[in-house]
């Protein structure tokens, strides 16, 4: 049987890993045909210096369902992504659903470190991969979402709207970066509404991405060998999970009542009735507030 976004046209940018693969493969497995880009490619290496890449996501799309499609994208040079959205319109004639997940800025933050302390230049760097990418894409994007109504475009962000408000969260240019991902969101539902498509942000909880496991030294099939270590893990979701946010809210024909806010996926699960890959709905973000913040002992009871 077709899926829910049979013949829609998704743009994910940024999805050779974490949250935009997850989401990338959560489309294609709905039937969406999806563009992903990104800097890691099969002949070259970001600075990230990691294995994944853009063609594995794009396979990892097909194989579920979809139609996967892989376009190398530097998101800080309008040149090429004015390129990437003139071959969608070339060879689709659409776009549905823009995704903006590109990031790029693990390497270039430190934890607790004021702003004065701060490597300058990696700040800054941080700022530009983090919002200017996501300004460049909706820039050149949204004329082509803009074309049919019903469009979607889905900030991604760390944090929903209250947590951040009352959070500082780790460093001055990651707390800038991922607050002004949250306004982007805001900015754009009031751009898009009345021209009849749907902006909001969204977040995930706390991920279990390719980067995070590798920290913990663990894999996804032996994952909660990290709570001896980092007890509050236990309330993290895979990429999957914030990817069936996405397909929920692009299925959704009243997707419209979301226009302009926050999101989170734990706190879209039971309105759209999904799971993450386990069977359990986290809701990292309210444990976050009730258990971890405050000092209690990790325990997810009623929160996965």
């Amino acid at each position: 049987m077709p899926g829910p976004l049979e013949g829609k046209v998704a743009l994910v940018a940024g999805a050779t890993r974490g949250a935009g693969r997850g989401i990338a493969v959560e489309l294609g497995a709905a039937g969406a045909t999806v563009y992903v880009t990104g800097r890691s490619t099969r002949a070259r290496r970001s600075e990230y210096d990691r294995p994944e890449t853009i063609e594995d996501t794009a396979d990892l799309v097909t194989a579920a369902g979809g139609r996967g499609v892989a376009v190398p994208t530097d998101h800080l040079d309008p040149s090429a992504v004015r390129a990437l959205v003139d071959r969608i319109d070339d060879e689709q004639g659409r776009l549905d659903v823009l995704v903006n997940d590109i990031w790029g800025g693990e390497h270039l933050f430190a934890w607790d470190t004021p702003v004065w302390e701060h490597d300058l230049d990696k700040g800054l760097r941080l700022l530009r991969l983090a919002v200017e990418t996501h300004a460049i894409t909706s820039h050149h994007a949204l004329p082509l979402l803009l074309r049919r109504p019903g469009g979607l475009v889905v900030e991604m962000t760390d944090g929903t709207a209250e947590y951040n408000r009352d959070t500082y969260r780790v460093s001055f240019f990651y707390d800038l970066a991922k607050s002004s991902v949250l306004r982007m969101a805001f900015a754009i539902g009031h751009e898009l509404g009345p021209r009849g498509a749907t902006a909001v942000a969204l977040t995930p909880g706390w991920l279990r991405s390719e980067i995070m496991l590798d920290q913990f030294g663990v894999g996804e099939s032996n994952w909660r060998d990290a709570l001896e270590r980092v007890p509050h893990f236990a309330i993290s979701e895979t990429p999957r999970y914030v990817g069936r946010a996405v397909t929920a809210l692009a299925a959704d024909p009243q997707v419209a009542r979301w226009n302009g806010q926050s999101l989170s996926s734990g706190g879209l699960a039971p309105v759209y009735g999904f799971t993450d890959l386990d069977g359990s709905r986290p809701d990292a973000w309210r444990y976050m507030v009730e258990v971890q913040d405050v000092g209690k002992p990790a325990d997810v009871t009623g929160y996965r």
